[in-house]
């Protein structure tokens, strides 16, 4: 997983129109999207605005030109951390209903009730469209352009570096994990082959481990250490420089944030109507 980072920054150097917008955009879109989402309450009404929002985030995908292969694959790498927290509604009441149907009994007496089912679903669906409208800001906007729109739209100072050198210092963590790692495997060593005993995987593993925490160790000191020769200090900063946004930003923009207040509106006058 450490070495799919590559791969993440690889996707934000394509071409498309999606990819030439100033990052400030991106991030107000994306941010507004995940906002109208978390917003609505848990009801079913979560349906109709999410499935708005979703189409919206497709065609985006669509004009960014990336594969769908991308989206799905980092999708999979991001489900597990929420999937659990959503099965888990389905055996639990919650204040959003007053009454539980239990529509399967297990043993120790837990209940699955209907209403938990759908409250289940409806964080599904506003975990799908936030975790969506990330990973198309994360594949279209390198990581420089992400820290200086934010240092532009008013992100603390003090943040913006610390976040610069960490993402700085984790490719640099990702490459020496990268060089272990084949070394590893110059010397033939599969820590899953089950012709090696176990015990000596074991200690080889927790060997590698504590080799990754020294190596990094030693280069956060030489990192540190050629900061402070190159003037580093409290007040340092990173530098952001201005820049306009062009016609062709302020447009998208627009047309964006209209689609995105729009979507639950609409589901909004809808269900007045039909009261």
């Amino acid at each position: 997983m450490i070495e799919d980072l590559f791969l993440i920054e690889k996707q934000t150097y394509r071409d498309s129109f999606i990819h030439r917008l100033d990052a400030r955009v991106k991030i107000i879109i994306s941010f507004a999207a995940i906002i109208a989402m978390v917003a609505v309450p848990y009801s079913t009404t979560v349906y109709s605005v999410g499935s708005l929002l979703i189409i919206f985030f497709l065609v985006l995908w669509v004009f960014s030109r990336l594969p769908p292969s991308v989206y799905i694959w980092r999708l999979v790498m991001v489900l597990p951390f929420g999937i659990f927290i959503i099965v888990a509604q389905i055996f639990f009441t919650n204040p959003h209903y007053a009454v539980f149907h239990p529509i399967v009994t297990l043993p120790l007496n837990i209940h699955i009730y209907a209403e938990s089912i759908e409250f289940a679903t409806i964080l599904l669906v506003k975990f799908l469209v936030c975790i969506s409208f990330i990973i198309l800001l994360s594949s279209t906007t390198k990581m420089q352009d992400l820290l200086e729109g934010a240092g532009r739209l008013g992100f603390p100072p003090e943040f913006s570096l610390i976040m610069g050198l960490m993402i700085r210092y984790l490719f640099v963590f990702a490459y020496m994990y990268r060089k272990v790692t084949e070394a590893l495997e110059t010397r033939c060593f599969n820590p899953l082959s089950r012709e090696i005993p176990w015990k000596y995987r074991i200690r080889m593993l927790g060997y590698t481990i504590g080799t990754m925490f020294v190596r990094a160790y030693e280069q956060g000191e030489r990192t540190y250490y050629a900061m402070l020769c190159r003037g580093y200090d409290r007040d340092s900063r990173l530098f952001i420089r201005k820049k306009p946004l062009v016609p062709g930003d302020w447009c998208f923009l627009v047309c964006g944030m209209v689609v995105v207040v729009a979507a639950p509106i609409l589901v909004w006058l809808d269900i007045i109507r039909l009261i």
